[in-house]
């Protein structure tokens, strides 16, 4: 009883820092993963003392790290990883190698040998992929250019720590015998278990998920999820490989089978708590007595680090990654931290004799505050960025050599796009703007004749010849420029018939307010989908098309109606309660006799 009592308070201890530090750091904007950082920090043998000894709760947590490299494994398919080669074997290659021969180089000057500052080498080389991708997804950058190549070089240090993790052990195996190479006896065991695993997983591994699938047991499936990570991981375990390979080759396996988006769904929630305590674990590992005897030092090696890596990730980003200088810069802020890998990379080091305790101290140390200050780095360069404006606020509009369109299209997006396409079909005359250069090139590459520019700006429309168009089609994501465009081509040119996507009611109230022809951007699909849920559900065809019908018109009927009112919350909360009676009343008239007496009757029940 009392050994469970005390596993069960550490329990406690775990999920009250987690609870209290992760949400905490997430609205300061500084992400889960520092957060988890600080809450190992605070309650580790530097902290609180509550939990005295991380390397037990350490040893445990690295099951974690083997689920993260089965679900990055499982996102790998050959296919993907063609598309990508050259960003991803190109410039992650030329970004990882320079970088970690630059930082072996300046290790070999204070640490004895070539394996240990190899390796120390390695792990600084690579980035932190959770924390890099986190920051652009929340910054909403995964889809730019410099997010782009951010992907393709974490992609690759995530392949590049398989082999690297695959070799310490080996290293430190050749280091205890005193040889230049790994022993013949472990590359033959390693190989064989290497082999073991891919024709295993090969030919048996989607058999046995077959079998499990047809038990529907979501119990039995999850537990056949976790059996294939953790039987994976002990066999190259035991080989004296990374458990993390094992997983990893695994998941190569399954990327391409049915069963791929389901052994994610249930792996998924186990690796967000074994990869939260892992960190924790991190945190509590990181010494601060560290930084209170060696301040000079471990700030050099901060600095020193993210300088190093910047300058890398400026030049490959600018010169192989395709990227212009401001690219460039956002590229290197958000990967020239340390990454969690290089806790795994130093933790095995340690074990395999290739360094000791001091430096992976003074290694972790380093890496958890080069995560900690990419945040803040991201904030200086995005302010900088600003108050320097980028060439494309700097490019001058196109000279619009079409003179007599009959159309004008004010953003090329998705749905501009597709309009151009209808009007290029039939043949109509079209003038497209755009104003994100980005798409206004891509558009070009693909043969589209089309126009950079804000369309905004009543010289643009000038030029675009807008007195000779009959309409206009404003396309454009921002709601408050689609607005404002909408009121100068109004204003400017009355006689155009101004067709404007609305985001959604508030947005379409303002566009009616200037007698723009509206259209709701996802009205129209949401009724495709309520119409073919009705049909699913037993409704037959006509009546499911009718019903769609009817309430469509029962809705744009509404919407002029609250156009009248919008400014009144009161009036327009109102006429929504009433709408919706209305609705009911409207799909119950609908009924034959018989099924509305049925309706009467289970009423009356």
């Amino acid at each position: 009883m009392h050994a469970s009592s005390g596993y069960l308070g550490l329990l406690l201890v775990f999920l009250i820092a987690a609870v209290i530090a992760v949400p905490l750091f997430r609205r300061l904007g500084l992400g889960a993963i520092l957060g988890y950082l600080a809450a190992g920090v605070a309650i580790g043998p530097d902290g609180l003392s509550l939990v005295p000894d991380p390397d037990d709760v350490l040893a445990a947590s690295e099951l974690g790290v083997v689920m993260l490299l089965f679900v990055i494994g499982l996102e790998l398919s050959p296919a993907r990883l063609w598309v990508m080669r050259r960003k991803v074997f190109g410039t992650g290659g030329l970004q990882v190698f320079v970088s970690a021969a630059a930082i072996a180089a300046i290790a070999a000057m204070g640490v004895d040998g070539w394996k240990a500052p190899l390796v120390i080498g390695m792990g600084l080389a690579l980035s932190s992929t959770a924390v890099g991708l986190q920051l652009l997804a929340e910054r909403k950058e995964l889809t730019t250019e410099h997010g782009r190549v951010a992907f393709a070089i974490l992609l690759f240090q995530d392949l590049i720590a398989i082999p690297l993790l695959a070799a310490i052990p080996l290293l430190g195996a050749a280091k205890a015998l005193e040889r230049s190479a790994p022993p013949l006896d472990s590359v033959v065991i390693a190989v064989g278990a290497i082999l073991a695993v891919v024709i295993g997983g090969r030919f048996l591994l989607r058999h046995l998920l077959r079998v499990v699938a047809r038990a529907r047991s979501v119990e039995v499936f999850t537990a056949s999820a976790l059996l294939v990570v953790v039987g994976n991981a002990w066999i190259m375990d035991q080989a004296g490989l990374s458990m993390g390979l094992g997983a990893f080759l695994a998941g190569v396996l399954l990327a391409e089978s049915e069963f791929r988006h389901e052994l994610e769904s249930h792996i998924e929630p186990f690796k967000g708590l074994f990869l939260g305590l892992f960190f924790i674990a991190i945190g509590m590992s990181i010494d601060l007595d560290v930084i209170a005897d060696q301040p000079a030092m471990i700030a050099a090696g901060v600095l020193g680090l993210l300088a190093l890596k910047m300058a890398v990730l400026l030049a490959v980003g600018r010169f192989t990654g395709g990227l212009d200088w401001r690219q460039a810069v956002q590229l290197g802020a958000v990967l020239a931290m340390g990454g969690e890998f290089g806790f795994v990379v130093f933790s095995e080091a340690l074990k395999a004799g290739l360094m000791d305790a001091q430096l992976r101290d003074q290694l972790f140390v380093v890496i958890g505050l080069s995560m900690a200050a990419t945040p803040l780095i991201l904030l200086v360069v995005s302010r900088w960025l600003r108050e320097h404006p980028s060439e494309e606020k700097k490019r001058e509009p196109d000279d619009i050599d079409h003179e007599h369109p009959r159309v004008i299209i004010a953003g090329f997006g998705r749905v501009g796009q597709i309009v151009g396409r209808m009007m290029r079909a039939q043949k109509i005359a079209f003038t497209a703007l755009e104003n994100s250069a980005d798409q206004v090139d891509v558009s070009r590459r693909f043969g589209t004749k089309i126009y950079y520019g804000d369309p905004a700006r009543p010289d643009l429309l000038r030029a675009a010849h807008a007195d000779r168009a009959e309409v206009f089609v404003l396309t454009t994501d921002d709601p408050d420029a689609n607005v404002r465009t909408a009121r100068l081509v109004k204003r400017m040119y009355p006689h155009l018939k101004v067709f404007a996507r609305a985001r959604n009611r508030q947005h379409a109230f303002r566009l009616m307010d200037l007698d723009a022809d509206v259209t709701r951007e996802t009205f129209h699909s949401s009724l495709v989908i309520g119409r073919k849920v009705m049909q699913a559900l037993g409704v037959p065809e006509e009546e499911a098309e009718r019903n769609t019908e009817r309430f469509r018109q029962h809705d744009e009927q509404l919407l002029r109606r609250q156009h009248l009112v919008y400014d009144d919350e009161a009036a327009l909360v109102a006429s929504s309660q009433e709408a919706l009676v209305d609705l009911e009343t409207l799909f119950e008239a609908d009924l034959s006799p018989d099924e509305a007496a049925e309706d009467d009757g289970d009423a009356g029940r």
